[in-house]
C-alpha cells in the first residue's frame, strides 16, 4: 500500500468538497468558483451599490445593506440582504436580487418578489427551479440553500 503524504490527502478532501460548495474568498476577480466577497472588496461595493440605487430609486430612501446571503460565481451573483437606514433606525423589508455581469458592470437581471400566495415569488417552492429555467447559464452555486 503507498503512503500518502497527509497535505495531500487533504488537498484530494477539500477539492471533493469544494466542487459541492461554494467558498468563501476574498477576490475581486470574477471567478470560475462560487465565493462570498469580502467585506471592503471592489466586487462586493460594485454590486450592493446597484442594489442600493435600485432601493432608491424604488422607494427614494438611502440604505446600507446588512447582508445575509452573498454569493458570486463565474459572472453572476445572488444576494439577500436586510436594507436599513444608515444611522440604523429604520429597517426595512428584506431583498433578493440575482445579477449577471455584462459589459464590465453589475446589472440586476431578477427581483423577485416576496408575496407569500404569489406563483411567481420567492415563496413559491418551484420559484428557483423556475429562474434557473429562464436563465439557464446561472450557477446554481451562488443561489441559497432552501
Amino acid at each position: 500500500m503507498k503512503k500518502y503524504n497527509f497535505m495531500f490527502i487533504v488537498t484530494i478532501v477539500i477539492t471533493s468538497f469544494g466542487m459541492n460548495f461554494c467558498l468563501a474568498k476574498d477576490t475581486d476577480n470574477i471567478s470560475k468558483e462560487c465565493f462570498t466577497p469580502e467585506k471592503g472588496t471592489q466586487i462586493r461595493k460594485d454590486i450592493l451599490d446597484v442594489l442600493r440605487q435600485e432601493v432608491k430609486s424604488m422607494h427614494g430612501v438611502d440604505v446600507v445593506f446588512v447582508v445575509e446571503h452573498l454569493k458570486v460565481q463565474d459572472g453572476w451573483a445572488w444576494v439577500h440582504a436586510f436594507p436599513q437606514s444608515p444611522d440604523g433606525m429604520s429597517r426595512y423589508e428584506d431583498i433578493n436580487a440575482l445579477f449577471k455581469l455584462q459589459n464590465g458592470e453589475w446589472k440586476i437581471v431578477e427581483l423577485p418578489c416576496a408575496e407569500e400566495e404569489n406563483p411567481e415569488c420567492l415563496g413559491d417552492p418551484s420559484y428557483f427551479l423556475k429562474l434557473k429555467q429562464r436563465f439557464p447559464n446561472m450557477p446554481q452555486q451562488i443561489l441559497p440553500v432552501e
